[in-house]
């Protein structure tokens, strides 16, 4: 299963929900920073799911004037896959595979003139993301504990970068790359 599928899956195990309200969860819950899952994927994905029999849907009229809507729920088979994806999720690091390492590959290419602004583009680039995680924890406090460990989880990776990132630049200014 997809890190997307797994996514909208667990939005549905939740409770039962339409594919617009499934976008507006996951703009509101911050997802896109942490899952894969595109606006245009969405129905995509709900239809895949509901082939694969993890979920199934029922019209449901729209409150006032609106069209029917078509409402997913998880079935008993989308049950136990959410948990068997999400328990291997937890249990098995995956290997990532980040254009970053790529682009050091590469470095032998490059004069030092060129690679440092590009370091320091990223290191920037690095602590804004890390910015704007610290913003969205105070604006969302108080969270869930689970909640909170994501978040955490994200900035101690970016903490740890930034800290590597430091000592790459040192070594490069001192021509040791």
């Amino acid at each position: 299963m997809t890190n997307a599928e797994l996514a909208i899956l667990s939005l549905i195990a939740e409770k039962s929900r339409h594919g617009y309200e499934i976008e507006q969860v996951i703009e509101a819950r911050g997802m896109r920073d942490w899952t894969e899952v595109g606006f245009s994927s969405i129905y995509y994905l709900l239809n895949k799911l509901e082939k694969a029999g993890l979920i199934e849907s029922r019209l449901e009229q729209a409150e006032g004037r609106g069209p029917a809507r078509k409402v997913y729920q998880i079935t008993e088979n989308g049950q136990e896959a959410q948990i068997n994806a999400t328990l291997a999720a937890l249990s098995e690091p995956v290997n990532s595979y980040p254009p970053f390492l790529l682009a050091m590959s590469n470095l032998p290419m490059l004069p030092p003139a060129q690679i440092l602004p590009a370091l320091n583009i990223y290191r920037n680039t690095l602590t804004e993301r890390k910015l704007e995680l610290v913003a969205k924890v105070e604006q969302q406090s108080p969270m869930p504990g689970f909640v909170e460990a994501m978040f955490d989880y994200s900035i101690n990776l970016i903490e740890a970068e930034m800290a590597w990132i430091e000592r790459f630049i040192t070594q490069v200014e001192a021509g040791n790359v």
